[in-house]
């Protein structure tokens, strides 16, 4: 029988390092999708990937769908499974439905109540919609995920208090920077997450700022936001001593920021501190780099700190969030337990058609040939009746027959009726 399945790598068990090696690039996602839909016990599937998580939503006919999507997130990443098995968290069925409305809503993120991962939900939504490996129960899945985290913005203030990690970037910097407005900001990448630390900089009256990015054209939108300069990244290594701060979220597959790198601009700077943040996933700043002196490296781990003491609001709101999701969640399983009879009714509607149309079919062959039509209406009419009758009264003789067989099974031998 068909169940919904989730398969997770994420921030609560998992480190950076262990998170970029299970990372889906982009422009992968669709072969990645493709390749999953084919393994055998796969109904649907989407994929979700971001800096805090990598998550395989699936309806799956299998009695063992965690070795099953297990070897798969292994053999597409090609690593070993026992060096992701320690980290690997597996869903089904109800836990399964809790687990996707808790991402949905942002319980389960690293910001409690970040309203960033309903979009990237979303996204992995469009993209499996796209490829067509979704089918319907998986459809109703996200529908209902998205309605559920809807419904938990507007009836809580989970998400009221300004703590998501583009936010956390800004106050970590704030600890090495007491103030802000005079430092030069370098921002790698052109995403969601690099336009919102563009915007609590600006707000900290962060007078310069470049943008850097593979594709100029996504840097200048956000640089002419706040008055910044766009470069490109072929570009970046040659003004990249001028940063004090640095702040890269790219989707480069490799570390595009090296240690070579970082020795050559703090010697320009005569060795004046950097800070450095790596919000990317996989890495875009090589661990060494933290080697060096002078340099301050964080990755999206290192905000924890940052993000506890800005979660007093939002935890508030966090039972309230759980008992929404609760009842959204009942909702869901009363239209789980129905989805049999529903598609009983489809069956019998699509063999309906059929018949109606073999009988209309051979009425007029018959009225072709000059037969009498009042005749033929009539054997018409009789075929689909009995042809229509047929299933639900065999049903009906069937569920009569256990009826009475389970009846004859709780007398006695030795009394009668």
């Amino acid at each position: 029988m068909s169940c919904i399945a989730i398969l997770s790598v994420n921030h609560q068990l998992a480190p950076v390092s262990v998170r970029e090696k299970v990372a889906f690039a982009p422009n992968g996602l669709p072969a990645a999708l493709t390749q999953l839909n084919k393994v055998k016990g796969i109904e649907a599937c989407a994929i979700l990937s971001t800096c805090n998580r990598s998550e395989i939503y699936a309806i799956i006919d299998s009695d063992n769908g965690k070795e099953t999507l297990s070897n798969y997130l292994a053999n597409v990443h090609n690593i070993d499974r026992v060096e992701i098995n320690p980290y690997l968290v597996y869903f089904e069925e109800d836990d399964a439905l809790q687990h996707i409305c808790y991402v949905a809503t942002g319980l389960d993120s690293l910001v409690l109540g970040e309203p960033q991962i309903l979009g990237q939900l979303k996204d992995a939504y469009h993209a499996a919609k796209e490829v067509g490996t979704l089918n319907k129960l998986l459809e109703k899945l996200f529908q209902h995920a998205f309605s559920t985290a809807k419904k938990v913005r507007t009836d809580t203030e989970i998400g009221s208090s300004a703590v998501s990690v583009a936010y956390c970037a800004v106050k970590l910097s704030e600890k090495i920077f007491a103030d802000l407005s005079e430092q030069t900001v370098m921002l790698i990448g052109a995403g969601e997450m690099i336009e919102l630390c563009a915007q609590h900089l600006n707000q900290k009256s962060v007078k310069k700022m470049i943008v850097a990015n593979r594709t100029v054209e996504n840097a200048k939108k956000i640089a002419n936001l706040y008055q910044a300069k766009s470069i490109s990244l072929k570009q970046f290594s040659s003004v990249i001593h001028e940063a004090d701060i640095i702040i890269s979220s790219t989707a480069a597959s490799v570390p595009i920021i090296g240690k070579g790198l970082i020795e050559s601009a703090l010697k320009l700077r005569k060795h004046k501190p950097i800070f450095m943040l790596d919000i990317a996933i996989p890495r875009d700043i090589e661990p060494e780099v933290a080697q060096l002196d002078d340099v301050f490296l964080y990755t999206i781990d290192d905000l924890q700190q940052v993000i506890d003491n800005n979660l007093n609001n939002r935890q508030k709101e966090k039972a309230l969030a759980e008992e929404i999701v609760v009842i959204q969640n009942k909702k869901f399983k009363d239209w789980l337990k129905k989805l049999p009879n529903e598609q009983v009714i489809q069956t019998y509607r699509e063999n309906a058609y059929k018949m109606k149309g073999v009988a209309v079919e051979s009425a007029l062959k018959q009225l072709k040939k000059g037969n009498d039509a009042a005749t033929v209406i009539q054997q018409l009419a009789d075929q689909l009746t009995n042809k229509l009758l047929h299933a639900p009264f065999n049903n009906i003789k069937q569920t009569d027959a256990q009826q009475l067989s389970q009846c004859q099974g709780c007398i006695p031998k030795n009394k009668k009726l």
